[in-house]
């Protein structure tokens, strides 16, 4: 018997014929088989493979109508593994066409971050609830405007900050408040990978299966490199937001959840692109503070150097006046002030995550799934509202923003806006190809 993971990293490269050991989650049950949400899922590369996962675990009470994606051989081989899995999903390569469904209830979005907020925003015109992967928004004027949206058109929208729903996480955070590590005042978080280069692109034909004009859609238009598709857009400012955005949502979301903050007063953020010579636009190290009046959260980013942090890829401490916390997607440890550890919790092996897996199909995945379809039939509050998870998107969008103009940033802690600096103000919003920005 294989894993889910082995499973859907098989989909993943195109490979056919395992089976699958999915268990139904603690809400599978909230509908009949003839009462189920009808789910689209758009954006089919890597994350996908998690929302196919964690909507299999939730069957019951989750159908999956339609898929969608502006490349057909990802939108193929998507659809065949969904199938494979007992739904039977029309495709569409313009999820524009999904939006005109009556029959679809809720989308997921798992596109590269450009188009986040400007389809999350026109899927809640159109009456659908939405699941939106981190970031929610490519800037910070979108994650303020997909506010907006979300309580003009009362539909529901969970940020895929997977995290906020792990049972572990929930408890161990729980009992930071409840003082058990007396008063909590210092957070530091990282991730650590090793990536390669993305080299120097050429400009080559575009692929026949993609439709690079969709596939750019809100974003200014640019020839066709043979370096980006479909993963490295992450490093372009165009249309990705960096590690920062990628990586640092999860860990800087658990860290203000642990000292109960929003918006911090200053950012300063210093890094460089240090590791190789190439297209790569962001930082590849980047070390972050996120200051307070009386609190302090640090997150330090190491895209090409897998050198641990407390032996692990990623992760989380909290520190507080009388002793800490570890917190990761695997388990927590708690110490005395003097670095003793007084207890601990670990998840089942076989539920433990990794770094650089680009899917991350897993049990907190499950559950932030079935929280998001208790909301819609239940009225269950949501885990990750986009207004709960739209504080940490746009903290790390700051970071960028005090990055590019290599200074620290004064804050207005009431709404995150930049203070007396009109040249960092520029890149709270963006320019949009004409016809593509997003209005409510």
């Amino acid at each position: 018997m294989v894993t889910r993971r082995e499973f859907l990293d098989t989909l993943a490269v195109g490979a056919a014929g395992l089976a699958i050991n999915a268990t139904a989650k603690s809400y599978a049950q909230i509908a009949g088989s003839n009462e189920r949400l009808n789910f689209a899922v758009i954006g089919l590369n890597g994350r996908a493979y998690a929302h196919l996962s964690s909507l299999k675990a939730n069957q019951a009470a989750a159908n999956i109508t339609c898929v969608c994606d502006v490349e057909s051989n990802i939108l193929a081989r998507f659809a065949g593994g969904a199938r494979q899995l007992g739904f039977d999903p029309a495709t569409e390569k313009d999820f524009r066409k999904i939006l005109e469904r009556k029959d679809i209830d809720a989308v997921t979005i798992a596109t590269p971050d450009h188009w986040h907020t400007p389809m999350a925003i026109l899927a809640l015109q159109a009456g659908k609830h939405v699941y939106v992967e981190k970031p929610c928004s490519h800037n910070p004027g979108e994650g303020a405007l997909l506010v907006q949206a979300q309580q003009k058109y009362g539909k529901l929208v969970q940020m895929g900050t997977q995290q906020r729903s792990s049972p572990h996480t929930i408890a161990i955070i729980d009992k930071i408040h409840s003082g058990l590590i007396g008063r909590p005042y210092f957070a530091k978080c990282w991730y650590d990978n090793s990536r390669k280069s993305i080299g120097k692109g050429k400009e080559v034909p575009v692929p026949p299966t993609l439709d690079w004009d969709l596939w750019q859609g809100p974003a200014p238009r640019q020839p066709y490199k043979d370096n980006v598709q479909p993963y490295n857009w992450h490093w372009f400012r165009i249309w990705g937001t960096g590690e920062t955005l990628n990586n640092g949502t999860h860990e800087v979301d658990v860290c203000r959840w642990s000292l109960g903050v929003d918006y911090p007063n200053r950012i300063t953020s210093s890094g460089g692109r240090y590791a190789f010579n190439d297209d790569w636009q962001f930082y590849d190290t980047l070390v972050t503070s996120f200051e307070y009046d009386d609190k302090m959260i640090s997150w330090t980013s190491a895209s090409c150097n897998a050198m641990h942090t407390y032996n692990r890829g990623r992760g989380s401490v909290i520190e507080g006046t009388t002793g800490s916390v570890l917190v990761d997607r695997d388990g927590y440890e708690v110490y005395d002030l003097h670095g003793k550890k007084t207890g601990e919790f670990k998840v089942a092996a076989n539920q433990q995550t990794s770094t650089s897996d680009l899917i991350g199909a897993d049990s907190m995945t499950d559950a932030h799934f079935a929280n998001f379809i208790a909301a819609i039939r239940k009225g269950e509050k949501l885990n990750a509202s986009v207004s709960i998870g739209n504080v940490a998107v746009t903290m790390l969008q700051l970071s960028n923003i005090a990055w590019f103009v290599n200074r620290e940033l004064n804050l207005d802690p009431a709404n995150g806006k930049i203070k007396n600096d009109a040249e960092a103000m520029k890149y709270w919003s963006r320019e949009y190809e004409p016809g593509w920005a997003p209005k409510i």
